[in-house]
């Protein structure tokens, strides 16, 4: 019998476009689909953990949106909170490589679906049964989206449930005040994972240590600061669940072939380790492990990882 979802994500699914070549987008010739989005991709990597979670998000009515929904599906994501919106096309995001397998972005997002959330898609009687609600900074990049998230994280809080926030900075999609709806998010999440490169472009500077202080002094009892090839940092207050602590991980070593989804991999390793009881010293080295295996294949769902691969990788 199929779990119950614990956990819901919220936020955009969109089409990956990747180039056959690295370098700038000008002189990339070919380009495969694939499906991506930050919450998709958290969403996407829960499963293949188990549970499934639930994925609120909003697809076009067009071909891109049936490939995404499809792709959704054959992860085993429930289509209870996948909404088409006859009315919108979905997004679009163009993928530059450098040599070392890092990646630059170019959106289509004007009016697209994934922009036109609406408060109380979710309702309360789904928050009452759920423990943790996960939403990332691309939606509150424009309204109605912004509102109806944030509406999600309040509700998801009087409810019971564990927030998650990811800044998850594309500086193209905002026309300022990323700072100041960032500083509410943080103030509606329990849990906030970041990279030293989402905080800057929040306004915040500072080695690891002072990034996650001033976080944690925002709202959250907990931070996680994912560091790339260096690993990732994290803190917790004894307002926590799992207690006060301060831990740090190096990260493991793996043939990289595409970064494009290793910080949501992350997120959802740690996420599922926190929701399984796990300290945070364990959570953070599964999403290490989680993260490294996602970039072994080009694409953000591409790589299988389950939680046999994750112990794998860390053997």
């Amino acid at each position: 019998m199929t779990p119950d979802p614990d956990v819901l994500v919220a936020g955009e699914c969109l089409v990956d476009f990747i180039p056959d070549r690295s370098g700038r987008l000008a002189d990339v010739r070919r380009f495969e689909r694939r499906a991506g989005g930050a919450p998709a991709n958290v969403a996407v990597r829960l499963a293949g953990l188990g549970p499934a979670p639930y994925l609120w998000t909003r697809l076009g009515a067009d071909p891109f949106g049936d490939h995404l929904a499809a792709t959704l599906a054959d992860h085993g994501l429930p289509e209870r909170f996948v909404v088409r919106d006859d009315d919108a096309k979905t997004t679009l995001a163009f993928v530059a490589h450098d040599e070392s397998a890092d990646r630059d972005f170019s959106f289509r997002r004007e009016a697209t679906a994934d922009t036109r959330f609406r408060p109380g898609a979710v309702p309360d009687e789904t928050l009452s049964a759920l423990e943790w609600v996960a939403f990332g900074g691309v939606a509150l990049s424009t309204d109605p989206a912004r509102t109806a998230t944030f509406d999600l994280a309040e509700r998801a809080r009087e409810h019971g449930c564990t927030t998650v926030f990811d800044p998850n900075a594309r500086p193209e999609l905002w026309d300022g005040g990323f700072s100041e709806v960032v500083e509410t998010a943080f103030g509606l999440a329990d849990v906030v994972k970041a990279t030293p490169a989402d905080l800057a472009a929040a306004g915040l500077d500072g080695d690891p240590a002072a990034l996650l202080d001033d976080v944690v002094a925002m709202g959250p009892h907990t931070v996680l600061l994912t560091l790339g090839s260096a690993g990732a940092r994290a803190t917790a207050t004894a307002a926590a669940p799992w207690g006060s602590a301060d831990v740090a991980h190096d990260g493991f070593d793996v043939e990289a072939v595409d970064t494009t989804g290793a910080g949501d991999a992350f997120t959802a390793g740690a996420l599922r380790a926190l929701a399984d009881g796990d300290p945070l010293s364990e959570a953070v080295a599964v999403g290490n492990a989680v993260a490294a295996a996602a970039t072994t294949e080009e694409g953000a769902m591409s790589a299988a990882v389950d939680r046999e691969r994750v112990r794998a990788i860390r053997e």
